[in-house]
């Protein structure tokens, strides 16, 4: 099973900014996220994770309102592609699971944000990343 989950994490100091964005887009939920490891800042999260606001909101909002750095811009083209393919049905394949896979372990050296949050094999519970 793949799971789309749009997020963006902002140091602890800029919570506000992400309460904006949440209000502007309506929809979404801003969450703490507790920081364990050593030398990382606590931070806040903007969730979306609901296909009906990921196709309806988030990703024509930032179609049109370009992110300003290349690696992020990056990888908002590849949440979209993997969109695009769950939009598609490919998700429910071995095949389509295969292709995101391949898709995520190709970017992730530039790709940091998670775009498929979980990958579940078709056949049982046991995760892939």
């Amino acid at each position: 099973m793949v799971q789309l989950c749009f997020f963006i994490k902002v140091k602890e100091k800029d919570k506000e900014m992400l309460k904006k964005v949440c209000n502007t887009l309506g929809c979404g939920a801003v969450y703490f996220q507790h920081e364990k490891r050593i030398n990382h800042a606590q931070c806040y999260r903007y969730t979306v994770n609901t296909h009906r606001d990921i196709f309806g909101k988030i990703i024509p909002f930032f179609q049109k309102y370009r992110l300003n750095s290349n690696s992020k811009q990056r990888s908002f083209r590849m949440f979209c592609e993997i969109a695009e393919l769950v939009r598609n049905g490919a998700h429910h394949t071995k095949e389509g699971i295969e292709q995101i896979q391949q898709m995520k372990k190709k970017n992730e050296p530039s790709y940091r944000a998670r775009v498929v949050r979980e990958i579940r094999l078709l056949r049982g519970n046991s995760k892939q990343s």
